[in-house]
């Protein structure tokens, strides 16, 4: 996907932050990055490992968005995050992004696959509904790419990735 990323310095942002490397790794390309993380304890250790002026961090989370009022983005990145919103969120969550994007924005979303794990609230949620999803809330599909196995070796799992896009204007 790295071939399909807006040249710097541009706007983006980090749904479900964690603890900030893709926030931080953004910010090393030369972007400005917003760093939405709903967990406190997360952002302060985020904060800790990866001081940066160019990362702000705000905590909010999907499918409203709400602290992120009219700001628009050429870059959003939500990288394990999907799998953790139920389906009656899904629809709204991603005509929020949508009208997050800047015009010929790009949303790029990670999938965890196979069973989800008994003890946490999490989904198997196929690239295919995540396509939908997004073409009803007015964005297409750039790119699938099926990563297969997962890198901590769990037999169980595997990740594919979604690259959707906003029109120009």
């Amino acid at each position: 996907m790295l071939d399909l990323l807006p040249s710097a310095p541009v706007k983006a942002v980090d749904v479900g932050a964690g603890t900030g490397r893709d926030a931080a790794a953004l910010a090393r390309r030369g972007y400005r990055v917003v760093a939405v993380e709903p967990v406190r304890e997360l952002r302060e250790v985020a904060q800790r490992l990866h001081p940066s002026e160019d990362v702000r961090w705000v905590e909010d989370s999907l499918p409203e968005l709400s602290r992120l009022a009219e700001e628009r983005f050429e870059l959003a990145l939500l990288s394990a995050v999907w799998m953790h919103l139920p389906s009656a969120a899904r629809g709204r969550a991603m005509g929020r992004l949508a009208a997050l994007l800047a015009p010929a924005g790009l949303l790029v979303i990670s999938l965890r696959r196979g069973a989800p794990p008994a003890d946490r609230v999490m989904f198997d949620v196929p690239a295919e509904e995540v396509v939908r999803d997004a073409e009803r809330a007015g964005l297409r599909l750039v790119r699938l790419v099926d990563e297969g196995a997962d890198h901590l070796g769990r037999a169980e799992v595997w990740w594919q990735t979604v690259a959707l896009c906003r029109e120009a204007e």
